[in-house]
């Protein structure tokens, strides 16, 4: 597999340190990554995703669903069962798991539903108004409409 060195985007730009350990992390091969639960991403619309994660055999009380640092925290932890059952074969696994998922700026959850044992968990990205694309206006009234505007940009800022 080849290897890449960030050295270069570490060097030549300021404020993308997050993004390039990201792909550090990503891109280095001791990371394992675990497989349980198995899970999908889909993207519904525009701005919204789903995650979905297959939970078979935990109850919506067993999980756990927290967002911390533009990270996204799922867990679950089995209850306590009973020792009347024996299992003659036990392939469902209900042991606990930690899956993180991180997010995008301004990527937040919306809701999440637990139904034929699969977690969805709908996110939505929103922009705020400051970073939307604007129409500027052209005056043709002179010096003085741009001046007008040169000060009105400066109190926004």
């Amino acid at each position: 597999m080849r290897t890449f060195d960030l050295a270069p985007l570490y060097r030549s730009t300021v404020g993308f340190d997050q993004l390039a350990n990201m792909m550090d992390r990503v891109l280095s091969n001791d990371v394992a990554q675990p497989s349980y639960p198995p899970y999908n991403i889909e993207k519904t619309a525009d701005d919204a995703y789903r995650i979905s994660l297959a939970v078979a055999g935990f109850s919506a009380d067993d999980l756990s669903i927290e967002v911390k640092q533009n990270a996204l925290i799922v867990t679950a932890k089995k209850g306590e069962e009973s020792k009347e059952k024996t299992y003659l074969h036990r392939g469902i696994a209900t042991r606990a798991f930690e899956r993180r998922f991180h997010l995008a700026d301004h990527v937040r959850v919306t809701g999440a539903s637990h139904e034929d044992g699969m977690l969805h968990i709908e996110l939505q990205r929103e922009i705020p108004e400051a970073l939307k694309p604007r129409r500027i206006e052209i005056s043709t009234g002179g010096r003085k409409a741009v001046e007008q505007d040169v000060v009105d940009a400066k109190a926004v800022n």
